[in-house]
């Protein structure tokens, strides 16, 4: 397929499924509720940080953090900085109340010394002198701090190899603004943005001859989105949500609260 053709094909596929009112089971569907963007943020970084696992649970984990942080995080997280926000009880397959209450803290001292996670990525951002991949090694570093040797890691670095894919859907729901994703950040463009890769996106793109290689790690999503970036230089997710929707709406969607 040409891509022109496959563009045609891609453009359908959006025009029929970038509609919010679709987005239902979907852990982005909890961003929609916070219009402040230092609220939205730290909404988007917990959901897409338990963005694995059957979508029902993770609906039901991302809310049972939520109602921990009363309804403005921002503000309950800049004065509260102590150890054990989230009850003992809580457990997300791999991620324990531990794991969560540890980036929660930390994700406190960000804000108290940046100001917004935004102001944090725009530090790390410089500090790599504008390099993306080495600016989310920080990014993670500093939001895994003191994290258990051998725990599951919730905010993936680039250098360990692994797609991140968790961490480019954070930055694609803060960074693209459509229907769909919400943005509100404007320390990265869209052109900018990798392409979250997990099994179901790899097999599309191996379908769209979108790469060849043999597993869907960084290099995989990288490949990917410079495939995607040769039909939309400007926005190369702009295609990530309808495609993966394609699988997803096959399912009995879950009512979200």
């Amino acid at each position: 397929m040409t891509n022109d053709k496959l563009k045609a094909f891609l453009e359908g596929l959006y025009y029929v499924y970038a509609r919010r009112e679709i987005i239902n089971p979907d852990p982005l569907y909890f961003l929609y509720d916070y219009d402040d963007v230092r609220d939205r943020e730290i909404v988007g970084l917990i959901a897409s940080s338990l963005a694995y696992g059957r979508v029902a649970q993770i609906m039901k984990s991302v809310k049972k953090v939520l109602l921990c942080l009363t309804s403005e995080p921002y503000k309950f997280l800049l004065n509260n900085n102590h150890f054990g926000i989230v009850p003992e009880d809580f457990k997300h397959r791999f991620t324990t109340s531990y794991d969560m209450n540890n980036l929660l803290k930390n994700i406190s001292e960000v804000l108290r010394e940046y100001g917004s996670l935004e102001g944090f990525m725009r530090g790390c951002l410089k500090s790599s002198g504008g390099e993306l991949l080495p600016a989310l090694d920080n990014f993670s570093d500093r939001l895994s701090r003191n994290r258990k040797e051998g725990a599951f890691s919730l905010i993936t670095a680039p250098r360990d190899g692994s797609a991140c894919k968790r961490l480019f859907l954070f930055l694609k729901w803060m960074v693209r603004h459509d229907d769909v994703d919400p943005g509100g950040w404007s320390v990265l463009r869209p052109s900018e943005l990798i392409v979250p890769t997990d099994t179901h996106m790899y097999h599309i793109s191996l379908k769209l001859g979108l790469t060849q290689r043999k597993s869907a790690d960084l290099k995989t999503a990288i490949e990917i989105t410079e495939g995607f970036r040769e039909i939309c230089s400007e926005d190369p997710v702009r295609y990530d949500f309808v495609l993966t929707r394609l699988g997803i709406r096959q399912l009995q969607p879950y009512n979200a609260p």
